[in-house]
């Protein structure tokens, strides 16, 4: 198949874009940014500290996983699971401080 209409040569109007239809306009990842820069507003207080309290809670139970697997002698999966704490900690960390 060509992706070409009526003809099998392939010398026939392409299927993607018809003849009638509108330019479509692409925005750069610099206007974005900046457009989104402007929408975006602090989360309040109370969203944040709940956020920060589900990651602790998470890495509560991440440092028990990999506690635990340490003690069985699992060693992959705690120093997973002790990575996995730490960056919980830290991603709840940036969503208090920063919001």
């Amino acid at each position: 198949m060509s992706g070409f209409r009526d003809e099998p040569d392939g010398a026939g109007e392409p299927i993607a874009q018809p003849h009638d239809a509108p330019e479509r306009i692409v925005e750069t990842p610099a206007a974005a940014d900046a457009r989104e820069a402007d929408q975006l507003e602090r989360r309040p207080v109370l969203e944040r500290l709940g956020l920060a309290g589900i990651a602790v809670v998470m890495a509560i139970v991440l440092g028990i996983v990999g506690v635990a697997a340490i003690i069985g002698g699992e060693y992959i999966l705690g120093a997973m699971g002790l990575v996995g704490c730490m960056m919980t900690l830290v991603v709840g960390g940036i969503t208090l401080l920063r919001g």
